[in-house]
């Protein structure tokens, strides 16, 4: 399928070594970026679908690290079904589990905690719910694995750990598991701050440092942060990235990026959700947090949006979040909401505004145009111009 954006305004990449790409023509084939900037008449005359973005602008499709996946589109904890998808809507097109920890009645002994890895891997490798990205199956690390099973996870198809939630005597011990986990080409993920369920401990600075993770989860609290005095260490201490989530600690979200962008790290600020938990579930979650950064904290948009896409993949290794030819074609159409202060996106991110989501592609497939049901209406109107598809994806209405 090819399917080409025409007539944007804006073209954030999600990279931040160039945040804004100079044209007004997204082009994808086979479910990656053909081109980006122009392309001639005849490109997109021979595209199946062209969506008009009417002078709105394109985003990398959000990259949320942070979600609390079990099986299927369900939640347990808010015993809600669809939530996924729903997230797509709210410009979400790829969720990262932070470990099947709430599957009702998880197992905690080895053979339990590596088959739950598998399952969860293996049943969204193929299941996409609203055209969602889901990876999952982080293996939640507990005494008694072995490298032996860590290089058996791998080669069937696990690629993610998660400690924290394991019945060590401290958290130092999980030190040498991430190592394993690492010499295996692993991504590992700690829990950061204090208890998040019964039976849990706390984490702090010391221990991460001690840890050595690829990314320190929900720095900013979830949902309670560590001691203020902690953040320099883990900035100036250490190259863990330092992932912020909506429903952590708001003044600390804005501490961390404050930190790292006068340590000229902006590089290792990640933005998640931490969602579906005890906070609810949070369609627009990721955006809030971008607006909070751009609002409040100083951070440009285009450098928040970064966070929560290019810097995101290059963390998990994705071929995605960025909007370069040969990535994955997950991209948003975002515009400022109708009827408020601001006339394009980015004003409206620097104004504290949520954007209004008027397309969302994932694999170059328009999984709606027009109107998320999670927004308002988009200030420009974003229509399809052209379609020999026997679809009209319209998005459903409020």
């Amino acid at each position: 399928m090819r399917t080409a954006i025409v007539n944007l305004g804006t073209i954030v990449s999600g990279d931040l070594a160039a945040p804004i790409v100079p044209g007004d023509t997204i082009v994808t084939a086979d479910g990656l970026i053909e081109s980006v900037g122009t392309a001639s008449a005849a490109a997109v005359a021979n595209c199946d679908v062209v969506i008009d973005a009417g002078g709105a602008t394109a985003i990398p499709g959000l990259i949320d690290s942070h979600v609390h996946i079990t099986f299927g589109d369900y939640t347990p904890r808010q015993k809600t079904v669809g939530f996924l998808e729903s997230y797509v809507h709210g410009g979400v097109t790829t969720a990262i589990s932070a470990s099947e920890v709430h599957v009702p009645g998880r197992p905690k002994d080895v053979d339990g905690v590596k088959a739950l890895a598998v399952a969860a891997s293996k049943c969204f490798e193929t299941y996409r719910p609203g055209g969602m990205r889901v990876h999952a199956g982080s293996l939640i690390l507990e005494p008694g694995l072995t490298e032996a099973d860590f290089a058996e996870l791998k080669k069937l198809g696990v690629w993610m750990v998660k400690a924290g939630f394991g019945a060590f005597p401290t958290p130092y011990d999980y030190a040498p598991l991430v190592a394993m986990a690492r010499l295996h080409g692993m991504v590992s993920m700690v829990h950061t701050g204090g208890s998040s369920i019964p039976g849990s401990s706390g984490i702090w600075a010391d221990h991460v440092l001690k840890i050595a993770p690829d990314v320190s989860y929900h720095v900013n609290g979830g949902p309670t942060a560590i001691p203020d005095s902690d953040f320099p260490r883990l900035v100036n201490e250490s190259d863990v990235a330092m992932q912020v989530c909506t429903a952590g600690n708001l003044r600390t979200t804005l501490l961390v990026a404050e930190l790292l962008a006068k340590a000229g790290k902006t590089e290792r600020l990640l933005i998640a959700t931490d969602t579906p938990t005890g906070s609810g579930i949070m369609p627009l979650g990721m955006f809030y947090t971008i607006s909070h950064l751009a609002s409040l904290g100083g951070v440009a948009p285009e450098i928040a949006i970064a966070a929560a896409t290019g810097s995101n993949a290059r963390v998990y290794r994705l071929n995605s979040g960025i909007i370069a030819p040969g990535k994955d074609a997950d991209l948003v159409v975002i515009d400022a909401c109708a009827g408020g202060s601001q006339q394009d996106a980015l004003a409206g991110l620097r104004n504290g505004d949520v954007p209004a989501v008027g397309a969302v592609l994932t694999a170059g497939i328009p999984r709606f145009v027009g109107r998320s049901r999670n927004t308002p209406e988009t200030v420009k109107r974003v229509r399809v111009a052209h379609n020999t598809i026997l679809h009209d994806f319209g998005g459903a209405g409020h």
